[in-house]
């Protein structure tokens, strides 16, 4: 193996480590490239694009687009779920400081079901977002 091989090798494991340390985060690109950047690491971002890609790819970290013209989120999900279909995990985000929650709710799994048996609609889970505010913002 050549050293850059190696590299990028060491990258995608530093990379890896990172989105397992964020388990049941989201984070952006962005957000990937000032953590490395913060502990004195390069990674371009190019890179951390193509590895994350893979990774969704390999059905190792799930991607939402949540909003157009807003940065995509990533979330870590482990080995296994590649082309699953059964990672249904809805989410809530906060019109008012754009907090995202995970919603894994057996409630909206019924609706969902409901939506489906009566009318005749599958709704994505992967792009279900509930808009509102949350608890923090309620209470200010």
């Amino acid at each position: 193996m050549n050293s850059k091989s190696q590299y990028k090798t060491k990258q995608r494991s530093e990379l890896l480590n990172y989105l397992k340390d964020m388990s049941g985060e989201h984070v952006t690109v962005n957000d990937v490239c000032a953590y490395f950047e913060k502990k004195g690491k390069s990674i371009g971002i190019t890179t951390v694009y193509r590895q994350l890609d893979k990774m969704v790819d390999e059905g190792i970290v799930n991607k939402y687009n949540l909003e157009s013209g807003n940065s995509a989120c990533y979330e870590y999900v482990g080995e296994g779920h590649a082309h699953e279909g059964a990672h249904k995990c809805y989410h809530c985000k906060c019109d008012k400081c754009g907090k995202l929650i995970h919603l894994h709710c057996g409630e909206i799994e019924e609706l969902m079901n409901h939506i489906q048996a009566n009318h005749h609609f599958v709704i994505n889970p992967r792009r279900t977002v509930f808009y509102g505010l949350c608890e923090d913002c309620l209470d200010s």
